[in-house]
């Protein structure tokens, strides 16, 4: 009999060799209780390092100093209801074995190998390039104000010196590709930053940006200010998990083992079991991811609602960071810009570290759907992504040196991704009639996707009706 494991196994050698091959002599039985399936908890970390960077900490804050506390029920239906749809695609990967771009490829219409959603992806992936190149420039920029090395802060010897680092540094880790490490990495990156900013956040009544119920309540008027549609489409886009990250996340169930262990379809009772077991802990570990990235968005939204704007402070160009810095220098005194700035270069560098672990193995993947190579090819495989994770964030931090714009960069990667959200929500619920087993689409399911789906329905709805006149 198969014993459930208490602990995560050492990887084998078949394991290591190919993350993403299904064999049966590798399908193990799932954790029964809840101690052991938090041992198995990590993709989620992943994607919550890839989310907390860009999303929260430079976008939400803007809007919130935009737009004070109108918007906060778009943030909490942004980071509560899209995860739902993540959630069943990831559990259609875990079923089928399949990370998303090579699901989506089923979806008609058709173009050659893939599908249009694959085709749509290149474009919504040459936009993430600017958020991408905004978040290295978030980065470098506290890194300039921390330390400026070669000229004042912010000058450019300072922020091409402090890029050239940056990239050193975050290739070089991704290059090693060990995604243990990238795991436990963006864990203590993003928790650390995240209990303080909480802390800050809630303490905030008790100084001179204080918050009361009545602004909490005036956050949920389900309206959307003159003027701020643009950026609520951006922040939707971002905020919580975005369509990239859905995509993304299936990438890190497949490394972690969820479908691997799950093993590949063969009709058994003990196949199914070993499915529902894994699906319950990856929906664990999308709760989990779904608290840290739910806290920390809120926390920064109210601080940029309670300290930037009754202040009329607005980030903008390469003085982002050093704006949304006043959240913490105003409320604690002159000596928290160094907590900032430590924290921005933290929560910002996990971002940066995250993406560039999981956009070359995508890129690769895509490539492979479209036909260029075998992505079974396990030597050219790697070879790929290593490539690519070196030459991308190169062009990312080319971008950034050329613009030198992080806000504007962040937010026309976050139109990018709403525009591929519906395109993810098109293929959840075609792939999800797909799933062989009638038993893995329970009543509960179809509930949440269809709230799941309604709500990125109505915030467009919203958005597009403000942007046209006719909302009031």
């Amino acid at each position: 009999m198969t014993q459930t494991p208490s602990a995560p196994p050492a990887p084998t050698a078949a394991e290591v060799a190919d993350p993403y091959a299904l064999r049966p002599e590798l399908a193990r039985a799932a954790p029964r209780t809840l101690v052991q399936r938090l041992r198995f908890l990590g993709p989620g970390m992943l994607m919550s390092a890839a989310v907390v960077g860009s999303g929260e900490l430079i976008t939400t804050t803007t809007m919130g100093a935009s737009v004070g506390f109108a918007l906060l029920w778009l943030i909490i239906l942004s980071t509560g209801a899209k995860v739902f749809i993540q959630a069943e695609l990831a559990k259609h990967t875990i079923l089928s074995g399949r990370p998303a771009l090579q699901a989506f490829a089923d979806v008609p219409p058709r173009i050659g190998r893939a599908s249009w959603i694959n085709v749509l992806w290149i474009g919504m992936d040459l936009a993430k390039m600017l958020q991408r190149g905004g978040i290295i420039g978030g980065a470098v920029s506290a890194l300039s104000l921390l330390w400026p090395i070669l000229g004042e802060p912010l000058s450019t010897p300072s922020l091409v010196l402090w890029t050239v680092i940056a990239l050193a540094v975050v290739i070089g880790v991704n290059v090693a590709d060990r995604y243990l490490l990238l795991e436990r990495t963006a864990f203590a990156l993003v928790v650390t930053f995240t209990v303080f900013t909480v802390i800050l956040a809630l303490s905030l009544p008790a100084t001179a940006f204080g918050y009361d119920l009545a602004d909490i309540a005036g956050g949920f008027t389900l309206g959307i200010p003159a003027g701020a549609a643009g950026i609520a489409i951006a922040v939707f886009g971002l905020t919580g998990v975005g369509a990239d990250e859905m995509t993304t996340y299936t990438y890190w169930t497949m490394e972690k083992g969820y479908a691997r262990w799950t093993g590949p379809e063969d009709g058994t009772p003990e196949r199914a079991a070993r499915a529902r077991g894994w699906i319950r802990v990856m929906q664990l570990d999308l709760l989990v991811a779904w608290i840290v990235t739910t806290a920390c968005t809120l926390s920064f939204y109210i601080m940029g609602a309670a300290v930037l704007h009754p202040q009329d402070l607005h980030p903008e160009g390469t003085e982002v960071i050093r704006t949304l810095s006043r959240m913490y220098v105003d409320t604690l005194g002159p000596w928290a810009e160094i907590l900032f700035l430590i924290g921005a270069v933290t929560v910002l560098g996990s971002t940066f570290l995250a993406s560039t672990a999981s956009v070359p193995r995508l890129w690769a993947n895509n490539l492979a759907v479209l036909g260029a190579f075998d992505w079974t090819d396990v030597a050219l495989r790697r070879r790929l992504i290593r490539i690519f994770t070196v030459v991308m964030p190169c062009i990312w931090a080319a971008t950034f040196l050329g613009l030198k714009a992080p806000l504007i960069m962040v937010m026309i990667g976050g139109f990018g991704g709403a525009l591929f959200l519906f395109a993810v929500v098109i293929a959840v619920w075609f792939l999800r009639r797909r799933t062989g087993d009638a038993t893995f689409r329970s009543r509960r399911s179809t509930v949440l996707l269809c709230i799941s789906t309604l709500a990125v329905l109505f915030v467009g709805a919203v958005a597009l009706l403000e942007e046209l006149g006719i909302a009031a």
